[in-house]
């Protein structure tokens, strides 16, 4: 909401599959730091899962605007939509955590990094194929899962 502030709704310019490419970015990071142990850019990982997070809730906001949608759009409306997408896809955490035994406790961080990696590419290959699916989920549960599983590594990392 404080980035709302400075720049307004300006991510509603971004067509779907950029928001999935900047996602791609810094999931692509947290994997180089992860192997190479040093940013020569002295941000940590913490802050990329930050970002993961924001910018999958910005997608799956971008998935109910349609092309009537103004590119600027009041803060407290983004505020609602933030909210309502987060507490959608917390829901979808919390149940799923109970039917996988919370798993992702025992996992690693860098496991959980390329799970995003994954879904990702299931995701851009959706977005290739025009968002048509044959058995699989559609983006918008590709996208929670990659919220979720930012989250669980913000979590193994100690951030609150």
């Amino acid at each position: 909401m404080k980035k709302t502030h400075d720049y307004g709704t300006a991510w509603r310019i971004l067509r779907l599959q950029s928001i999935t490419d900047q996602i791609f970015i810094k999931a692509q990071r947290v994997r180089t730091l992860e192997e190479k142990k040093i940013s020569k850019v002295g941000e940590d990982i913490t802050g990329e899962y930050i970002g993961i997070v924001n910018y999958c809730v910005i997608a799956m906001m971008q998935l109910e605007c349609d092309s009537a949608t103004a590119l600027e759009l009041a803060p407290d409306h983004v505020g609602r939509m933030f909210d309502e997408k987060v507490k959608e896809t917390k829901e979808l955490m919390f149940a799923k955590n109970h039917d996988y035994g919370e798993a992702w406790r025992d996992m690693r961080i860098s496991s959980l990094t390329d799970l995003i990696l994954m879904k990702l590419l299931r995701v851009k290959q959706i977005e290739d194929n025009q968002g048509l699916t044959l058995a699989s989920e559609g983006i918008k549960a590709n996208y929670q899962d990659i919220l979720n599983y930012s989250v669980f590594a913000l979590i193994k990392l100690g951030v609150k």
